[in-house]
């Protein structure tokens, strides 16, 4: 049973990576940057956006030659770790897996990018008024619902008996 737990966390995390790669390719080849697309006025718009930051724009500013280098390597190291908690996979639980097949997939479509240009496609800009949430990507969405999966994991987990 673990091994065909490990294929299905790791073709969730292929799909996910798909996704990612896909999407980002419709936005390279469909929309120059900076295009502003309304879909729903109002609320929601796809864009050409690069983040040569980290979420939330944190560090986008920053062009220093050390920048590329070290997120690249920081995302290395955290896409290994998650690989080798999947692969412990008959230790979690099921929403856990998930969570974490999610992050590893958003994780590995993220670290594509960044070392294939040195910045990360964002395209998904939610706002309401004047207020506009970062822009972001099927990656970020996949961290992030894997997160609160993780999360939701954490807080409903069942005590071991005795």
């Amino acid at each position: 049973m673990k091994a065909l737990d490990r294929l299905a966390a790791f073709a969730v995390a292929l799909g996910v990576f798909a996704a990612d790669r896909w999407s980002k390719w419709m936005v390279l080849t469909h929309l120059s940057p900076d295009t502003v697309k309304p879909v729903i006025p109002g609320f929601f718009n796809l864009v050409h956006s690069e983040n040569p930051g980290i979420a939330f724009g944190i560090f986008a500013d920053d062009s220093g030659r050390w920048h590329t280098p070290v997120l690249v390597t920081f995302s290395i190291v955290a896409v290994a770790i998650l690989a080798a908690m999947l692969w412990k996979i008959d230790k979690l639980d099921r929403y856990s897996a998930l969570g974490l097949s999610l992050i590893f997939g958003g994780a590995m479509g993220n670290l594509y990018d960044r070392v294939r240009v040195g910045s990360v496609t964002d395209f998904l800009d939610f706002y309401l008024r004047s207020y506009h949430w970062y822009v972001f990507n099927v990656a970020d969405s996949a961290v992030c619902v894997g997160a609160g999966l993780l999360l939701l994991s954490i807080f409903f987990a069942r005590p071991a008996l005795p």
